[in-house]
């Protein structure tokens, strides 16, 4: 019976430790401009479920969001003044948020990122045509004022850096040029090469991703709805290899974009993609629509990463912002007319998006981070 009972013992041990469920938590944030606030959710990775667990107030405007390499701080870029980032420490256990900085910001921006190495945050002015650098202290905290200043040409929509840490490309929407940049030790901005390469005419370059394997940059055209794809170049330089057309511009009858300044009011129907995101794995790619709310997916091919037009769904109301989980497993998606937040489960063969979960969010809701510990 003793043995009987040891060797009953371990299959329960066994059973517990193979059945036990994931201690692994996601948060998603997502910033609601028009009420001033952070959104926190949870989502649960076993089936996309989003739950609303608060919210943190931002005192303005608060649209792009980042989160630190070691996932301990949160900023965001405050666009209404005074113009200032902020951030604030995240509770790796809950999700929530303490203040910890104020910082005057020397412009407004659309987009901001973190070098690799946490110690700048990068921005990005669309009004301002111009991108700064800011040093971050040990604790965090974005030091003013900022410590680099490069010119960008009109509106700059947004600035990412390379997993070496050492290139940093900016969409600049108004001269429909990607900017390559060195990143200095130092925090400086200083061009490679002619300092810039053109996507196609007003085509408005917006957001852009790099690939996993730091091969490729991607590029989504506000205006034109296309996807330029550009190979790396050893010294960071990039190289145009393909460009794809809106996958939804002639279903939707959509004509060709045009730049929309505050105040700007036209019934036509325009393309005007967002957001653009890519799978951990490196199979697939997104791009969000707003006038047609809908997302499209693409198949990334391993060898030389052109695209294959997968498929096109509905989402939230004019998709502004969204982002893939750690993992690959999902897509959280905003949008700036919808009263709810959704995730949608991609599928690892397909990369079909269904629709998992939702929970409800504020006004304007617009930058989508996940961090998951």
């Amino acid at each position: 019976m003793k043995n009987n009972f040891t060797l009953c013992g371990s299959i329960v041990c066994w059973g517990l430790l193979f059945s036990t469920p994931s201690l692994a938590r996601t948060f998603v944030y997502v910033s609601e401009a028009d009420d001033g606030t952070i959104a926190r959710y949870t989502l649960d990775e076993e089936n996309g479920a989003l739950q609303l667990s608060g919210r943190t107030n931002a005192n303005g405007k608060v649209m792009p969001m980042v989160v630190s390499p070691d996932k301990r701080h949160l900023y965001a870029a405050i666009r209404s003044q005074p113009l200032r980032i902020s951030g604030w420490r995240i509770d790796s256990k809950t999700g929530a948020l303490t203040p910890t900085t104020e910082t005057p910001a020397a412009a407004s921006y659309p987009y901001i990122s973190i070098d690799k190495k946490g110690r700048f945050l990068l921005a990005a002015s669309y009004d301002g045509g111009v991108a700064h650098v800011y040093r971050i202290n040990k604790s965090g905290i974005v030091a003013s004022p900022c410590i680099a200043e490069y010119q960008t040409g009109h509106a700059a929509h947004s600035i990412i850096t390379d997993a070496t840490n050492r290139s940093v490309y900016i969409g600049s929407l108004g001269t429909d040029r990607v900017l390559q940049l060195n990143l200095q030790s130092d925090g400086k901005l200083t061009p490679i090469a002619a300092g810039f390469v053109k996507t196609a005419e007003k085509n408005g370059p917006r957001h852009s991703v790099l690939s996993p394997d730091n091969r490729f940059l991607y590029n989504i055209g506000e205006m034109g709805g296309v996807i330029t794809q550009f190979k790396r170049l050893r010294d960071g330089a990039l190289k145009k290899v393909a460009d794809y057309p809106s996958a939804v511009a002639e279903k939707y009858q959509l004509q060709h974009g045009v730049e929309r300044p505050a105040g700007f009011s036209d019934t036509t129907p325009r393309i005007w993609a967002a957001d653009i995101n890519i799978t951990p794995d490196n199979r697939f790619l997104y791009v969000s629509e707003r006038t047609s709310s809908t997302v499209s997916g693409y198949r990334i091919a391993q060898d030389d990463g052109r695209l294959t037009l997968t498929g096109t769904w509905p989402v939230e109301k004019q998709p502004r912002g969204m982002a893939v989980t750690a993992d690959g497993r999902w897509l959280v998606v905003s949008g700036e007319k919808s009263r709810v937040v959704s995730s949608y489960a991609i599928n690892t063969q397909s990369g079909e998006l269904v629709h998992a979960g939702e929970a409800p969010s504020g006004r304007d809701a617009n930058w989508v981070t996940i961090v998951s510990y």
